[in-house]
Parts: C-alpha cells; sequence; structure tokens
C-alpha cells in the first residue's frame, strides 16, 4: 500500500469549519446523528421493500407489472442503502452503536458485506477521495478510465457508451463477485483489509447464503427460473445503475478534481479538508425528493466533511460550508441539477476516452 499523507499543518479552514459548525448544533440544541426525518424514512422503505417482494412472489399480476414491480424494488433497495445504511454505517444513524451496527446490517441484506464496506468506503474512499492507486471506488482501468493518470485503451473511445451497461451490472458483481475477491485476497485494492473476527466471518458466510435463499432459491421454487431470472435481472439493473450514477456525480465530473500515487511515498499539499473540497461534488441541492431518496448524498461535499453527521443535517450545514469555502478562496462544487449533473459526468467520460 503505498503511503499518502496530507499538509495538515498549518490547516486554517477545516479548524474554522468545524467550529462553526459546533457552534450551529450547540446552537439549535440538535444531535449530529438522524431524527424523526431519518426514522420515517425507515419506517417507509424497509416495509415498502418487503412489500414488494412478497408481492412479487405470492401475487399473481402480469408480466409487464411484475416487472415493473422488480425494477422499483431494485430502486427502493438502493434507496435503503443510500438512506439507512450509509448512515448507520458510518455511525451518524445514531447515537447508540448497537442500532447503528444493526442497521448497518441492511447492507448484508441488499447481498453486500457490512464490515468490508466499511473499510472500502469509511476508511479508503472518504480518506484518500479520487486518489489513483488507493481509491478502490475509481479503480475500474482498464474497463473505465476515470481519471488523466489511467492507463488509456482504444476501447475508452466509446467508454461514455458501455459504462452505462457497466453501471447496470455493477451491484450485480458487487455482490457476486468485488465482495468475494475483497474477502479471499484480503484486501481493498491496495489497502490490506482489517483482520476480521470469528464473527465477521459466519456474518460474511450467513448472509451470503440467506441472500441466496431468498433472493434465487425461494423465487425460483414459487416463479420458476425464467421468471425469476427476468425479474432478478431487472432488479439489479436498477439497483446497480442507481447505486452508481448517485457515486459518479458526487465524484467523477468535470467540476472535480483527481490525485495520483505509485509506490513511491507522496505528500499532497493541501490540508486534508481542502482536498476533499476539491475532490467532490454536490447535485441537486435544495431538491426535496432527489435529497429525500438519495438518503442526502447530492450533498456530498458536506458527506465527505462530516461523515459522522447524519444526512438530515446536510441542507443547513451546506450553507455553512459555502461560507466558508468563499472566505478561504476555495471553489465550492456544486451543480445546480440532476440533469446538469449527469451531462458532465458523461461528458468527462468522453473526454478520457479520447487517446492520451
Amino acid at each position: 500500500m503505498p503511503k499518502v499523507t496530507f499538509n495538515n499543518k498549518n490547516a486554517l479552514f477545516f479548524p474554522a469549519l468545524k467550529s462553526a459548525v459546533e457552534d450551529y448544533f450547540k446552537a439549535n440544541n440538535i444531535r449530529k446523528t438522524g431524527n424523526w426525518k431519518l426514522y420515517v424514512k425507515t419506517a417507509v422503505l424497509i416495509p415498502v421493500a418487503i412489500a414488494l417482494y412478497m408481492a412479487v412472489l405470492f401475487i399473481s399480476m402480469p408480466v409487464v407489472l411484475s416487472v415493473t414491480l422488480c425494477a422499483l424494488l431494485g430502486f427502493v433497495l438502493a434507496s435503503i442503502g443510500f438512506n439507512v445504511m450509509h448512515d448507520a454505517c458510518h455511525g451518524s444513524y445514531s447515537t447508540n452503536s448497537r442500532v447503528n451496527d444493526a442497521l448497518g446490517l441492511s447492507l448484508n441484506a441488499l447481498g453486500g458485506n457490512a464490515f468490508i464496506w466499511k473499510q472500502k468506503h469509511n476508511i479508503i474512499h472518504h480518506t484518500y477521495t479520487n486518489v489513483d492507486g488507493l481509491d478502490d471506488d475509481i479503480a475500474k482501468s482498464p474497463l473505465m478510465r476515470q481519471c488523466s493518470s489511467q492507463k488509456w485503451v482504444p476501447m475508452h473511445r466509446i467508454q461514455h457508451i458501455y459504462v452505462i451497461l457497466i453501471y447496470a451490472i455493477s451491484s450485480f458483481a458487487w455482490v457476486f463477485i468485488m465482495d468475494f475477491v475483497k474477502y479471499l485476497s484480503r484486501k481493498v485494492y491496495t489497502t490490506p483489509l482489517q483482520p476480521m473476527k470469528l464473527t465477521d466471518h459466519m456474518v460474511f458466510w450467513g448472509s451470503k447464503v440467506l441472500y441466496i435463499a431468498f433472493y434465487i432459491v425461494l423465487p425460483i421454487l414459487l416463479l420458476g427460473w425464467q421468471a425469476w431470472a427476468i425479474g432478478f435481472a431487472v432488479m439489479h439493473m436498477v439497483m446497480g445503475f442507481t447505486l452508481a450514477i448517485v457515486f459518479q456525480l458526487a465524484h467523477v465530473v468535470e467540476e472535480t478534481e483527481f490525485e495520483a500515487v505509485g509506490e513511491d511515498a507522496r505528500l499532497i499539499e493541501n490540508e486534508w479538508a481542502i482536498h476533499q473540497i476539491k475532490t467532490t461534488s454536490n447535485f441537486a441541492p435544495g431538491h426535496k425528493i432527489i435529497s429525500w431518496l438519495v438518503g442526502g448524498l447530492n450533498y456530498q461535499v458536506e458527506h465527505h466533511l462530516f461523515p459522522r453527521i447524519s444526512h438530515v443535517h446536510y441542507p443547513a450545514l451546506s450553507k455553512i460550508v459555502a461560507a466558508k469555502c468563499a472566505e478561504h478562496n476555495l471553489t465550492y462544487n456544486s451543480i445546480p441539477t440532476m440533469q446538469g449533473a449527469v451531462v458532465s459526468h458523461f461528458r468527462f467520460m468522453k473526454a478520457l476516452g479520447a487517446k492520451p
């Protein structure tokens, strides 16, 4: 694992920002964790997912309606990931660690693994955001070229077209391939995986078996393998694309910057918080429906600066962050609409596909 450090010796921006954020919570006498808004989301999304699953399996309906419900299930599962799992695995859902651990296992119910995800996302991605050579989220080369430091191959000329398919199958690859690659290799890209306790191993294998039982074996027994295959593929394509595009709009757009590291140690001259500002972008801020569905991850700048604060507070914090960025002459990346962010992403991927 290459050693990367940030120049935090004379940090001015983040201490000032943290102080302003602390003042906000004290002045309003509120906790940094989730509140009733997050609890309502949980109470809506999880029962809706269960109801959709049960309806597809046990209610006779036209094929078109069944496929539509499978697509909706995929979208709701992604939304559970954004809202419930994401806050819980960051420890920002509740002040009670047991509640966070329990709800963090909702990722295992989606087919993933909370233990591996916490290291991949919380530690590596949030520390080394957009650092080619460390950030596993942009480590898709040579299939995809997501920054200029990655090797170019001729097929990248059309990557802005075929990445749509890659995004669509990304959750399937995550559940059935990438988790096992990380588990068996004991590595997350170039970073060694933290030691797993016996219970971690049991949860890994137990949840994978349960996933196969509930999402593959039972549906095949009740519906037949052809109906299952269609519904399962549609569910994963919608879930995968939804999960992938939300991440891409936050980090892989024209507005964000990238760093690269090789085998040698590297000092990034910016303080860590400024690195987060430069490598992250918001999209569609203020759009309440999008914010509700994606768990506030359209406020990605605020999330990367304060990952242990629940997303329900990000709209308010965004005003503080924007003001502090202006004070310190930092560009606060924020794309006004989701459509604009999508255009920026695919335009960026097309540009990276051109031969250097």
